[in-house]
């Protein structure tokens, strides 16, 4: 019974927090489309795999092999506060470095003049305890823990895949020196586990608003910063720390990487 009770009330929690504040009355044939670009870097360098060789603050020599992430659960809010949130069905997306097609996610929305966007670093516990049959495309776990992003020993997605070679990185048994990044938790399905499930906000403001419109296409073109994985409020060493998955330890990066994303400008 005490399963039960604790998957409604995560359900519970995340159905409120995605309501609040929410006016949504738009007619779907009236949607218009928009585009939000995820570009990753390193510093100030663009993200090459397997070819640059990047420095993080602790001084380690790296280059990157994978890197992938969920966006998921986007929103948009006004300048008079109203916010519009994407249809969940249509609001989850798997952005690749090794597949430049899938850099954009791509979305309906009312007209108007967008000055926050919001979205979901990870997948959302609602959605990550429902039945398979409600996670198909990006969300279908068939892909397995070692080409995909679920554990299926753990029954979870994991949100950031980050993996690379580094000198500082200790001899794996394949005889790389390979580190590995899989950060997952929902927060339990039975019990309370590990949350990383962020939530990020940006402004536009500062930058250009967004302002989707009938005939054309608006993108909202964001700079996501791998380094921040390694430099921010928790600094992360390839030597002390060459492999973190469903770890207490896995908290810092998540709380890292919650600065990866700043916008850079909205094309209209």
């Amino acid at each position: 019974m005490k399963k039960y009770v604790f998957m409604a009330s995560v359900a519970m929690l995340f159905i409120v927090s995605c309501k609040k504040d929410v006016n949504d009355t738009s007619d779907e044939s009236e949607l218009v489309p928009l585009s939000v670009e995820f570009d990753n870097i390193v510093g100030g360098q663009n993200l090459f795999l397997n070819t640059v060789t990047y420095t993080n603050g602790a001084g380690e020599d790296f280059n990157v092999s994978m890197f992938q992430y969920f966006i998921s659960n986007i929103s948009l809010r006004r300048a008079d506060g109203t916010e519009y949130v994407v249809n969940q069905d249509s609001s989850y997306f798997l952005i690749r470095e090794s597949d430049a097609a899938t850099r954009f996610a791509r979305v309906k929305v009312p007209e108007g003049d967008y000055r926050q966007l919001s979205f979901i670093l990870g997948v959302d516990s609602l959605r990550s305890t429902m039945d398979i049959t409600k996670r198909t495309g990006v969300l279908d776990p068939s892909g397995g823990m070692e080409d995909g992003m679920y554990w299926g020993w753990n029954s979870g997605y994991i949100f950031v895949k980050f993996e690379g070679i580094s000198p500082s990185a200790p001899v794996d048994p394949s005889g790389q020196r390979k580190f590995r990044y899989h950060i997952g938790g929902f927060g339990g399905y039975s019990a309370p586990t590990i949350n990383n499930i962020k939530k990020i906000t940006i402004d536009l403001s500062a930058s250009g608003i967004a302002r989707p419109r009938k005939g054309r296409n608006a993108n909202i073109h964001l700079m996501v910063d791998l380094l921040k994985i390694f430099n921010n409020s928790n600094n992360l060493s390839i030597a002390t720390n060459p492999t973190v998955m469903f770890s207490d330890f896995s908290t810092n990066i998540a709380n890292n990487y919650t600065a990866m994303f700043y916008h850079d400008h909205t094309e209209n």
